[in-house]
């Protein structure tokens, strides 16, 4: 079976860093080099938001609120994806999923769809 668990959030003042963590069990996503696998974020009430992602070439996406501030990054052997956050701000304060596809991710500003498996999420507070 597929999981995805998220771990690392907590809560940091503005301009402090966090680095989430995912690791994927099972086979689905295995090597995850074949899978395009991403960060969303959500807060109540609103839409869910495309963060990073990386290709199964290891390009990376980010949206672009978090341009220069986070970077995701992959462990081909630990089978884990990564979020580096520094320079946090208030509006980054969401609950933070990790999600995967086993495709290249789509192309462009679509690189936020087609994300099939989701792990539970983990909350991210930044105070200001």
């Amino acid at each position: 079976q597929v999981q995805l668990v998220e771990s690392g959030g907590g809560s940091v003042q503005a301009g402090g860093s966090l680095k989430l963590s995912c690791a994927v069990s099972g086979y689905t996503y295995r090597p995850i080099t074949k899978a395009c696998l991403g960060w969303f974020r959500q807060v109540p009430g609103k839409e869910r938001e495309g963060v990073a992602a990386i290709d199964t070439d290891g390009t990376t996406m980010y949206h672009g609120s978090v341009l220069g501030r986070f970077t995701i990054s992959r462990d081909n052997h630990q089978n884990a994806i990564y979020l580096q956050m520094n320079n946090l701000k208030p509006e980054d304060t969401a609950m933070y999923y990790c999600a995967a596809h086993g495709d290249d991710c789509f192309p462009g500003v679509l690189w936020n769809l087609g994300f099939r498996d989701w792990g539970p999420g983990t909350q991210v507070t930044v105070s200001s």
